[in-house]
């Protein structure tokens, strides 16, 4: 009988819990300033793509890098089977422009996952938001020295992402951006004497005339 009773006293019983999953939820308005800051995911630690591509013991991040792993993009890349795409914290059409807008901007410089993605989706989708244009046009004078320096990139790609943004920016803005041209468009005709980007320079091109008009 002691047996007995040494043994079941050396036994432990754990209650069941049930595991709820969470279920994903549609964007919610931003609001200025997060009562709470949203906690890092556990598969944001397992897998480093999502935080730092660079790894622990590389160059430190860059400006845009560092805001993304800080949580200051309200977008993340959501990996799909097919196509990735970008899911926000908040609807896009609540989430300031100022900085964000010029800061994806800046993020057309990358050239590690995700953030060629991230800047490159966030720009246009943030661009494509109701009232955009009364948005973007103060902005201006702070988006065009960055474009400039994306199209002066010695990268390939980077190059492409930054004249595909001044496409876009030009569609949402329109005349607005004539007087800023200049600044771009030098950039630009450096890479028109390179065969494989004479058609894209050329068609971008056309696009900036039809959305500036005669002036452009």
């Amino acid at each position: 009988g002691s047996n007995v009773l040494r043994m079941s006293s050396g036994i432990q019983i754990k209650p069941k819990t049930t595991v709820q999953k969470s279920k994903t939820s549609s964007p919610l308005p931003c609001s200025p300033e997060p009562a709470i800051k949203p906690q890092p995911k556990p598969s944001d630690k397992l897998n480093p793509k999502t935080i730092d591509p660079f790894g622990a013991h590389s160059r430190p991040l860059s400006a845009f890098a560092a805001i993304y792993a800080k949580g200051g993009i309200p977008c993340r890349l959501m990996h799909g089977s097919v196509k990735h795409r970008l899911q926000w914290e908040c609807l896009p059409e609540t989430v300031p422009f100022d900085p964000l807008l010029v800061t994806l901007a800046e993020g057309l410089r990358e050239t590690k996952h995700p953030y060629t993605f991230v800047s490159k989706e966030g720009f246009k989708e943030l661009l494509m938001v109701e009232g955009a244009a009364e948005k973007a046009i103060p902005l201006l004078p702070r988006l065009v020295p960055v474009l400039k320096a994306v199209l002066a990139h010695s990268d390939d790609e980077v190059f492409l992402r930054g004249l595909d943004a001044l496409v876009q920016l030009s569609a949402v803005v329109g005349p607005s951006l004539n007087d800023h041209l200049k600044h771009l468009l030098t950039n630009v005709a450096r890479r028109l004497m390179d065969k494989k980007f004479r058609e894209k320079i050329t068609v971008a091109l056309q696009k900036l005339e039809q959305y500036g008009g005669k002036v452009s």
